[in-house]
């Protein structure tokens, strides 16, 4: 039996998984990322965790090792990733001493749609696209079965295409940023004004402006005119950063990550709507489809592991 080692390392913790290349699970674990302690003691941890996965598979060869980290990744270097206090730190190089083989290693919103693309929502698909909504949007881009990285593989910033000229302030210093209106993070803010501008919404029976969520327009849009203004000023945004990146790379599907897309068809059926209509040339030939993704929080160690097979990369 041939396996796979994928990691998804993370600011406190890195996930690892060992699995075939059909996508099944032999064993998983996480560890401390200790890279406060700096970059070796980061890939000791990181070496250890894969010895511990690799003692509880059965007999077998392990055919690659795939890794994923927040920041700027290029030729199996961490240029910059701020919150592992990492710069031109060649990673790659660190874990193949430790382990004795080559390891992969890419951005984790590009590992995480190669996890969706190969194993999740996009798997019966060969160009896809994952849009990660949370306190940003991120995601990654397919294209033929492989993972699109831009030049220097440090491009598909997905969540900082204007999208509203001149509009709010982003913190990547443009204005108008798609994720400055389709994130978690907007979403929670807009409720927020909506809650305060309107003191007589439903949604204060549930929640103060305090408290308030990406969930709580969502919860209370069927009873509430705030709330339900609160949604469709979302999907608005939302839809038209999904159809501009539909008319760029006309991929087979949209597939939808983050804490929002907990809403399903709430979400994505407003949101296929807008693509059917609004696309370029209509949805009568290629159309595409908007799903929600399907791995989770397991999709970037998955899709690290995808890093090194042939189906992936």
């Amino acid at each position: 039996m041939e396996y796979y080692i994928g990691l998804d390392i993370g600011g406190t913790f890195v996930k690892g998984v060992c699995v075939t290349a059909a996508g099944e699970v032999l064993a998983e674990d996480k560890c401390p990322t200790g890279s406060e302690q700096g970059g070796g003691a980061m890939c000791d941890n990181i070496a250890a965790l894969c010895r511990s996965l690799l003692s509880r598979v059965p007999e077998g060869r392990l055919a690659g090792i795939g890794a994923d980290c927040p920041g700027m990744i290029t030729g199996g270097v961490v240029k910059f990733a701020g919150n592992l206090g990492l710069k031109d730190f060649p990673l790659a190089d660190e874990l193949e001493k430790r382990l004795g083989m080559r390891a992969e290693l890419a951005n984790d919103a590009h590992a995480a749609a190669l996890g969706e693309a190969v194993f999740g929502a996009g798997r019966n698909y060969k160009n896809s696209i994952l849009v990660t909504l949370g306190t940003g949007v991120g995601g990654g881009i397919v294209i033929d079965g492989k993972l699109f990285e831009g030049g220097f593989a440090v491009g598909t910033e997905i969540g900082h295409m204007v999208i509203e000229r001149h509009g709010e302030m982003c913190t990547c210093g443009r204005r108008g940023c798609f994720e400055r209106y389709a994130s978690a993070t907007a979403l929670t803010r807009r409720t927020k004004y909506a809650m305060e501008e309107d003191a007589g919404s439903a949604m204060w029976s549930k929640y103060t402006s305090d408290t308030c969520t990406g969930k709580t327009a969502f919860e209370f849009m069927d009873t509430d005119r705030t709330a339900r203004e609160v949604v469709d000023w979302y999907i608005k945004y939302l839809a038209c950063g999904l159809v501009n990146l539909a008319n760029i790379f006309r991929p087979e599907v949209i597939m939808l990550g983050g804490g929002v897309a907990a809403q399903g068809e709430r979400l994505t059926e407003p949101l296929q709507a807008v693509m059917d209509k609004e696309i370029f040339g209509g949805n009568g030939f290629a159309a595409v489809k908007i799903v929600p993704a399907s791995l989770g929080n397991s999709a970037g160690a998955m899709g690290a592991a995808a890093l090194c097979m042939k189906s992936g990369r």
